[in-house]
């Protein structure tokens, strides 16, 4: 029986997969691999490199020598997407001579913010 060692990035041990032959297909191993680990094709995609050289593999009928060891990375099934959503956060300044205080008692910290609106108000 041949084997290829593989283990997750974030994990410290390898764990071993076993097959008949001198190679294993990048397809084959990635299915093994899920089966042991219970995940999920349908959620997640698996990128596997090689652990010496740092070659990823990429394409699925790629032949892995056996007693080769990888290093295993989950991915989102649909590969990863970037973001384009920005969020702007909009900062009002305090109206010059008014200064900020900080009160720890509720009600004057009510009456301050009553009368800064009230004073705000007036400028405009």
């Amino acid at each position: 029986m041949s084997c290829v060692h593989y283990k997750f990035f974030s994990r410290l041990n390898y764990d071993t997969v076993t097959f008949s032959g001198l190679h294993i297909t990048l397809r084959d191993l990635k299915r093994q691999i899920m089966g042991r680990e219970k995940l999920k094709a349908t959620r997640s995609d698996l990128q596997i490199s090689n652990a010496q050289t740092k070659e990823e593999y990429t394409d699925d009928d790629a032949l892995i020598p056996r007693n080769s060891s990888v290093i295993v990375r989950r991915i989102p099934a649909g590969g990863v997407k970037a973001t384009s959503r920005t969020s702007v956060t909009s900062r009002t300044e305090p109206v010059s001579g008014t200064p900020k205080a900080v009160c720890k008692s509720t009600g004057s910290h009510l009456y301050l913010h009553t009368a800064l609106n009230s004073e705000q108000r007036s400028l405009v």
